[in-house]
């Protein structure tokens, strides 16, 4: 089975999750850990029940779990503070807190993107799902600048809307000159501070734009 999330797509057939440039690394309990949750979203799961599942019969220290939950999180870039994915019941345990659904197949369609971020000459086109913006090599919007964090913000795009946060940058994200301190709606045109970065957001697809039309090769 294939469950979607976001970028990602957590494949029980092959024990990975997928996103658009590979598979994400992670341990196989770290693995087992966040099939477990997706599987029983939203539910949230005690810290008793999780440990049993991952290591039944066999004791082992709390720190074990959540050090897991930190390298599950490391790997989605995901914010313990403003969770996308996973989410802390504090003093219980954990829950998946994102929208997932079962993946049926792979069409164009899906993949098509639906938006679109401009960087000067640079354009990054946003298919439906997260997409994480700093200068991490493997982030979907990779900005090479020294005022941007390594994981900076996220861009999370519906086909009808999208939706701007900081991850806590120190440099900060900016929208319309208004510091983004909790999620925030853009639209077709708004311009975008990733530290001294400027960025342009666009909802329509690159691919239909009469500029985009013209490019021969």
């Amino acid at each position: 089975m294939k469950i979607r999330f976001g970028v990602f797509t957590l494949d029980s057939d092959v024990r990975q999750v997928l996103r658009p440039s590979g598979a994400l690394h992670l341990t196989p309990k770290a693995y087992e850990l966040l099939a477990v949750l997706v599987a029983d979203r939203p539910k949230v799961l005690s810290k008793t029940e999780l440990q049993e599942r991952l290591w039944p019969d066999t004791f082992v220290a709390e720190a074990n779990l959540s050090n897991l939950i930190a390298e599950i999180r490391d790997a989605l870039g995901d914010s313990a503070r403003t969770p996308s994915f996973i989410r802390t019941a504090h003093g219980y345990g954990y829950a998946f807190c994102g929208h997932a659904t079962v993946a049926h197949d792979d069409s164009p369609e899906e993949r098509a993107p639906v938006c679109w971020l401009e960087w000067g000459e640079h354009r990054f086109p946003l298919a439906a799902g997260d997409h994480v913006i700093g200068r991490d090599p493997d982030v979907g919007v990779r900005l090479d600048a020294s005022t941007v964090s390594r994981r900076h913000a996220r861009l999370i795009v519906t086909p009808d809307s999208a939706v701007l946060e900081d991850f806590g940058s120190k440099n900060g994200t900016f929208h319309k000159s208004l510091r983004v301190r909790t999620p925030v709606a853009i639209d077709d045109g708004d311009v975008i501070h990733i530290g001294s970065v400027l960025v342009t957001f666009h909802r329509r697809s690159p691919l239909t734009s009469t500029e985009t039309q013209g490019i021969t090769h």
